[in-house]
């Protein structure tokens, strides 16, 4: 019996091009990406999704949408990096971490999407939490996060590595318009009912993030503390493989998130600081938003479903 066939479209992104290095050396599947003069070409590209076993799509989203449109051999299964399919009712979400069934679901979809790489921290965050009644599902969420510009894809590379990279700001804030469109994907999967306040920024450094949600505990239930809620994050994740909770005693002697930390590695840390003279709480995230935010959670989505074909 042949391997599985998996074609990459859109290997030349920084998406792309990190799952491709992961696959081009694995024996146990065959891997196929269009070349230059086909990547243009829908005809092709629809030949080529409709033979593969199971395509990653590292593309725009409207590229995106009219790849699945193309499918029509029902046996074809789809991974997809873009934004396009995050909140759709018919694809699996591809965290597998964030509860006891969502491995197993992965492992047997024809359909999963990708998280964003934002979401990755922050619904790892929230879900838990929400889910235990520790964090009200209407609580005035604020989300703040800093990622390295390769989040910004090929144009962030461009940038601060290319000829104008002298020119390039050391930090910037985004998404002013308070409509990034990472925020409904974090909504729906972490389980607010309310819309978060989401603010980005990009800092002169290629890869890595570090996110962050201030908690208000006179917000809370009575008695709901900083404690009570790493203790769930510690429960939730307590097999996880890649999701990791520090804890209170090391994030106590923190004195900084460093949000290249954990670059290379397919690893996400959650961590709580408390200050409980104020009643303050400030939950936290770092990881490699090309690593556990993109590439990495892809090759992990790839191997869940190959296993469970």
């Amino acid at each position: 019996m042949a391997s599985p066939l998996v074609f990459i479209d859109g290997d030349q992104g920084t998406t792309g091009l990190q799952i491709h290095q992961r696959l081009r050396d694995r024996s146990d599947l065959r891997l196929i990406t269009l070349s230059a003069e086909y990547r243009k070409d829908p005809q092709r590209r629809a030949e080529i999704i409709n033979d593969c076993d199971i395509a990653i799509l590292c593309l725009p989203d409207p590229a995106a949408r009219d790849a699945v449109a193309s499918i029509k051999n029902p046996a074809v299964r789809v991974i997809d990096a873009s934004s396009a399919h995050r909140t759709h009712p018919d694809w699996v979400y591809g965290f597998a971490q964030m509860n006891s069934q969502q491995a197993g679901r992965i492992a047997t979809a024809r359909r999963v999407s990708n998280p964003g790489c934002y979401p990755t921290g922050a619904i790892g965050l929230l879900r838990p939490l929400l889910e235990a009644g520790l964090l009200p599902t209407d609580y005035p969420m604020n989300i703040y996060a800093v990622s390295g510009y390769s989040g910004k894809g090929r144009a962030g590379v461009e940038e601060y590595e290319g000829e104008g990279a002298s020119q390039a700001p050391a930090f910037q804030v985004y998404g002013l318009g308070l409509a990034h469109k990472h925020v409904p994907e974090i909504q729906q999967q972490s389980g607010l009912t309310e819309r978060p306040m989401f603010v980005p920024a990009y800092g002169a450094f290629r890869q890595g993030i570090a996110l962050t949600i201030p908690v208000q505990t006179r917000l809370l239930a009575p008695g709901v503390s900083a404690v009570q809620l790493h203790a769930c994050l510690a429960r939730h994740y307590a097999d996880a493989r890649h999701v990791h909770v520090m804890s209170m005693q090391e994030a106590k002697e923190l004195t900084f998130l460093d949000p290249q930390a954990l670059n290379g590695t397919d690893d996400l840390r959650l961590s709580v600081f408390e200050n409980d003279e104020t009643g303050q709480v400030l939950l936290a995230a770092v990881f490699d938003n090309l690593g556990k935010g993109a590439a990495g959670a892809a090759v992990q989505n790839l191997d869940l479903m190959l296993a469970g074909a």
